[in-house]
């Protein structure tokens, strides 16, 4: 049986239970809450592998309940968007997101993105005896995954911190986006998905400017992304 506990807001009660016995069916524990502001407190108050969580929610929307979450939890988040919303997807992901979810999804899809969340998050603990990483003024330090630049830590989402492993671990080698893709996010990339693009531009944004400028990761259009030696 599985152990992880989920946390799923959501304003639509009725979706709400239905997705519940669904994931309670597969084995998961399931606390729900119906608006944002709950929902916050709810993760802030206990401890989860995962939040589902819906953008349109009354009190506090689903951005606004990312974006304050975020400022004190790395908590896995899968978004829950409108069909064919592209905005909201991309917007979630900039507010440090995992993964998302167009409505209506299928069951399976749905299982399928959360395994996939839920394994690459315990992945990264698993590596907790592994030596530390080092690369320039880059440190990582998988046990407790924490990266640093200098001694700055830098306040990365758990997909962030995996697609920093894989460019350290491959320095001046041409990452494939879809092995990237398949490696971190745990599905194949398909056409019109920004997740892995977006999920690279805010890990740009968070590494300090080299002393020099020079730029850390180069992006090889339609084709992938480098880390450039220092």
């Amino acid at each position: 049986m599985n152990t992880n506990k989920l946390l799923l807001v959501e304003d639509d009660q009725e979706l709400c239970q239905l997705l519940k016995q669904l994931l309670m069916m597969e084995g998961y524990e399931v606390t729900t809450c119906h608006d944002g502001a709950s929902g916050l407190a709810m993760a802030q108050k206990e401890q989860h592998q995962l939040m589902l969580l819906d953008v349109m929610l009354p009190e506090l929307n689903g951005f606004d309940l990312l974006k304050k979450l975020r400022q004190t939890s790395q908590l896995p988040v899968l978004m829950l968007t409108a069909k064919g919303d592209e905005i909201d997807r991309v917007i979630g992901l900039e507010f440090g997101a995992d993964d998302y979810l167009s409505k209506p999804f299928n069951d399976r899809e749905l299982l399928a993105r959360i395994k996939a969340i839920l394994r690459r998050t315990q992945q990264t603990a698993q590596q907790e005896n592994q030596q530390k990483l080092a690369l320039g003024d880059i440190s990582l330090n998988h046990g407790c995954q924490e990266a640093r630049c200098g001694e700055e830590v830098l306040d990365l989402t758990g997909t962030e911190f995996l697609l920093l492993v894989e460019l350290l671990n491959n320095v001046g080698e041409l990452l494939n986006k879809n092995d990237l893709n398949q490696k971190v996010l745990g599905k194949r990339l398909q056409a019109f998905d920004r997740s892995l693009d977006m999920h690279m531009s805010n890990l740009r944004k968070k590494l300090p400017v080299r002393a020099d400028g020079r730029p850390r990761i180069k992006t090889v259009r339609g084709h992938g992304y480098i880390w450039l030696e220092g």
